[in-house]
C-alpha cells in the first residue's frame, strides 16, 4: 500500500509539472466586477454580505451556537464566590475611557463598513471589548441588570433571525436600490446587514461575560 500512495504522489508532482494552471484572466478587474454587482466601494463587504452570503449565515448560525454552549456548559456549576476586579482609580478610568473610544469605533465600522475597512463582525467585536473593558470596572449584579433591563437576550435573538430573513431575501433574488455608490445609504441590504450581525456579536459577548463572569470570576 505504501508503494501506491508513493506512485499517487509522484504522478500528482508530474501532473503540476506537464499540466499547469491556467493564466487567470485579466482582461477585467474583479474587485471592480464585485463593486459593480454590490454597490459598495468596500468589496471585501460585498463578497461576505452578497457573493458568500450563505457562508456568512452560517457563520452567524456558528457565532450564536457558540453563545447557547457557553450557557449549557457552565449551567450545572455552582457561581464563582470571588470575583476580583479593578479597584484603583486611574485603572478604572482608564478602562472606561477605552470602551468609550471602542465603543464609538464599534457603531463607526457598523454604519460605514460598507464604504470603508470594517463591518459587522469588527463592529462587534469593537462593541464587546467595549463591554469587557466595562465589566472588569463594575459590579456584574449592576451589568446582569442592565443586560435584563434592556431585553438583550431577546434583541440578539431578533437581530439573527431579521438577519436570516432578510438574507434568505437576498439570495433568492429580491435586492433593495443600490443607490448612489460611495454615498452612506447605498449597497441595498448591505448596511442593515451589517448593523444586524453588530447588534449579534456585540450582545452575544455580552452574554458569554456574563456567564464566565459567574462562573469563572474575572481576573
Amino acid at each position: 500500500m505504501k508503494w501506491v500512495y508513493i506512485a499517487a504522489g509522484i504522478a500528482l508532482y508530474v501532473k503540476f509539472l506537464i499540466m499547469p494552471n491556467p493564466a487567470p484572466d485579466l482582461s477585467f478587474s474583479i474587485v471592480e466586477s464585485v463593486v459593480q454587482d454590490s454597490g459598495v466601494p468596500n468589496a471585501v463587504t460585498g463578497i461576505i454580505l452578497r457573493n458568500r452570503l450563505y457562508d456568512t449565515i452560517f457563520e452567524v448560525v456558528v457565532f450564536t451556537i457558540a453563545v447557547m454552549g457557553a450557557h449549557f456548559l457552565l449551567a450545572n456549576e455552582g457561581p464563582f464566590c470571588a470575583i476580583y476586579q479593578f479597584t484603583d482609580q486611574p485603572s478604572i478610568v482608564l478602562a472606561r475611557l477605552g470602551a468609550t473610544i471602542t465603543s464609538l469605533v464599534g457603531i463607526e465600522l457598523a454604519i460605514r463598513g460598507h464604504l470603508s475597512p470594517g463591518g459587522g463582525f469588527a463592529a462587534g467585536v469593537a462593541g464587546g471589548t467595549a463591554i469587557g473593558l466595562v465589566a472588569i470596572t463594575s459590579s456584574s449584579q449592576w451589568m446582569q441588570g442592565i443586560y435584563q433591563r434592556w431585553h438583550a437576550a431577546t434583541w440578539e435573538k431578533v437581530s439573527v433571525l431579521v438577519f436570516i430573513v432578510l438574507a434568505v431575501i437576498t439570495l433568492v433574488g429580491v435586492e433593495l436600490p443600490h443607490g448612489e455608490l460611495g454615498a452612506l445609504v447605498s449597497g441595498g441590504v448591505i448596511p442593515l446587514l451589517n448593523i444586524l450581525v453588530a447588534v449579534k456579536v456585540a450582545l452575544g459577548s455580552w452574554a458569554v461575560i456574563l456567564v464566565f463572569i459567574r462562573y469563572r470570576g474575572l481576573l
